[in-house]
């Protein structure tokens, strides 16, 4: 499988980019995650070529939102999206398996989300540090990072099963020094 460059990443994101400010908010977010999955201690034996490419795809289909769709739904337009510009699935699953720390389908049907009723999980090494290093970096207004400790108050409203798998990873990958990138990107750490 060929892996697109950074430079064909960046186009695609241009091309459906609904404004130049929206553009800049989710492409900056990506190399954000990106540059946190390459801080990761746990990944040896991952292709990082293919995780670089994953980190910078896996918000594409935030583009694709339309006033009123409720956001978890971006992953999975995100594979439309990618589907529709010919890219593998391989590549296209960085996108609708990188939500929380995993949207299972008794997630999708308890919570009612607009998810077909199947199971969206990181199943490789690479879908799980993009999903990781996902989690640190938030696209709120204002943008900001996320400590471990404070991703993992916010995952234990969905259970405690979400928290112990958010632990899991901050063990299998290694907590970020998000202080640099903070500092580069001028976004706080809550």
């Amino acid at each position: 499988m060929r892996i697109p460059t950074d430079l064909e990443i960046r186009a695609l994101h241009e091309r459906f980019a609904p404004t130049p400010e929206a553009f800049e908010l989710v492409w900056t977010h990506c190399r954000i995650v990106c540059r946190i999955a390459e801080q990761s201690t746990g990944a040896a034996g991952l292709d990082m070529a293919l995780v670089r490419a994953g980190c910078l795809l896996h918000d594409i289909g935030v583009h694709r939102l339309r006033p009123g769709d409720h956001y978890v739904r971006h992953g999975l337009l995100g594979y439309e999206l990618l589907g529709e510009a010919g890219l593998p699935e391989t590549l296209r699953r960085f996108c609708s398996h990188h939500t929380g720390v995993g949207i299972t389908r008794d997630d999708v049907l308890a919570q009612q989300l607009p998810l077909p009723d199947c199971d969206f999980l990181a199943e490789t090494g690479e879908e799980e540090l993009v999903m990781y290093a996902d989690k640190f970096h938030s696209k709120s207004t204002p943008p900001r990072f996320l400590t471990a400790a404070s991703f993992s108050e916010r995952v234990s409203r969905f259970g405690d099963d979400k928290v112990k798998r958010f632990a899991s990873l901050v063990e299998r990958f290694g907590e970020p020094d998000l202080g640099p990138l903070a500092a580069e990107f001028g976004h706080p750490i809550t």
